[in-house]
């Protein structure tokens, strides 16, 4: 009987995740080494998560991010 191969959850850059070892939830800027760089979502400094740690975003978190953006965008005129 052959074993069940689970597959692989590799972030791309810009999407937003759940990282369950730091409880923090933020966009992928990129990738160094074995870890997936991420950054909060309302801005700040980055952190190197594990990629076993990482799952994709609730959609209520990516919203609230988008949300927040576009306010911000308006009330600076930007």
């Amino acid at each position: 009987m052959a074993a069940a191969v689970s597959a692989v959850y590799v972030p791309e850059w810009g999407q937003t995740v759940y990282d369950s070892k730091s409880k923090k939830t933020g966009r992928v800027m990129g990738h160094v080494g074995p870890y997936v760089q991420v950054r909060p979502l309302n801005g700040g400094k980055e952190w190197d998560a594990d990629p076993d740690c990482l799952t994709p975003a609730p959609l209520s978190d990516a919203l609230r991010c988008a949300v927040g953006e576009q306010n911000a965008r308006s009330h600076w005129g930007i």
